[in-house]
């Protein structure tokens, strides 16, 4: 039971992490573009800022649900005493989704702290440059998370 509630989590962790990419990439930021550089800038980091804390909740449950749940499998078909051969599609999983966890963390402590400064010193080129370079890796680790649920759907 622990291990299916654990699953739950780990699965609405990634559909809030994943689906927030894809609503703010395809959705929030083209409707903000009509809106002038200070508004749509303030909008988007009022925004992200309520999303990015979202996002590391997400990480934290993906991280420590995915370590336990593997842990899990790992600890019975040992104790079966068979040996542990983890499956490609979680190396995969393992290897990108710590990947996506390193750029958010780039995103989020770096990227965003740009923003806020632009925003509170109401400097808006710097704010629409550390928005663009946001977009650039949110667009990256929505190919990644994209590709992680690819490769964990396909390969079996």
């Amino acid at each position: 039971m622990l291990y299916n509630v654990l699953k739950l989590l780990h699965v609405l962790s990634i559909v809030v992490w994943i689906g927030g990419m894809v609503f703010a990439h395809f959705f929030l930021r083209p409707a903000a573009l009509s809106l002038e550089p200070p508004q749509r800038i303030a909008l988007m980091h009022g925004a992200l800022q309520r999303f990015f804390g979202a996002v590391l909740v997400a990480v934290i449950v993906v991280l420590g649900s995915g370590v336990w749940m593997i842990g899990r499998v790992a600890k019975e078909t040992v104790q079966a005493g068979l040996p542990f051969n983890m499956p490609l599609s979680w190396h995969i999983m393992a290897g990108l989704g710590v990947l996506m966890m390193l750029i958010f963390g780039h995103i989020r402590f770096a990227l965003f702290k740009r923003l806020s400064r632009a925003v509170a010193a109401q400097d808006w080129p710097a704010g629409g440059a550390a928005l663009a370079s946001i977009r650039t890796w949110v667009g990256i680790n929505l190919g990644l998370g994209v590709a992680i649920i690819a490769c964990t759907l396909l390969l079996v």
